[in-house]
């Protein structure tokens, strides 16, 4: 799958790894999506790599990404994340980590799941693009506007358009490879053994 790789993903090979396994692919569930969540909102003004490469940090100083863990961090535990390299050290983003959690565990209260609140705004179905060029991937979309309304009038934060267009197109809500690109046609395959299509 190497000469027709979309080219953001060419500088290293973790990026490769990523983008062949990963991006794209349809996500449903809802401790994934969750993950996700966080990580998008850590990227935030960032390039997505830097993130990629702390990822394995996030997983060992956030619990696996277990959201009842997370919601009960305390500000002394707030404290010792920011001292950690390991991760990316912005008081807001890691905050929004906590806050997340619990917006995420009262929807689950409430009888909703993750994955149904957050694909509810493509009805359930990946949206399979077509671009020929990363110029014709946009940034957000009246997809990714709604969803970010949704959740933040359900109390999450760090959940803009931008960032909410990136976490549909890394858990496969959309499907934005390039045509020229193997993986296109392969998460088109995986939407479709899912009946995501």
């Amino acid at each position: 799958m190497s000469e027709h790789r979309c080219d953001w993903c060419l500088s290293t090979p973790l990026y490769q790894q990523y983008h062949d396994e990963e991006w794209g692919r349809p996500v449903t569930d809802d401790g994934k999506l969750f993950e996700f969540l966080i990580l998008e909102g850590a990227q935030a003004g960032l390039s997505w790599i830097t993130v990629l490469n702390k990822r394995e940090n996030y997983r060992r100083l956030l619990d696996n990404f277990d959201a009842e863990k997370i919601a009960r961090y305390t500000p002394k535990r707030i404290e010792k994340l920011l001292r950690d390299p390991g991760i990316i050290r912005n008081r807001l983003k890691v905050e929004s980590a906590v806050k997340n959690a619990r917006a995420y565990l009262a929807l689950r209260e409430r009888g909703q799941p993750l994955s149904d609140f957050l694909w509810q705004f493509t009805g359930g179905r990946v949206i399979v693009n077509q671009p020929r060029t990363m110029a014709e991937i946009p940034a957000t979309t009246s997809q990714s506007d709604a969803m970010s309304k949704a959740l933040k009038k359900a109390g999450f934060s760090f959940v803009g358009s931008t960032i909410m267009y990136a976490h549909m197109q890394a858990t496969g809500m959309v499907n934005d490879h390039l045509v020229t690109c193997p993986a296109h046609r392969l998460c088109v395959e995986e939407a479709r053994t899912k009946n995501l299509l």
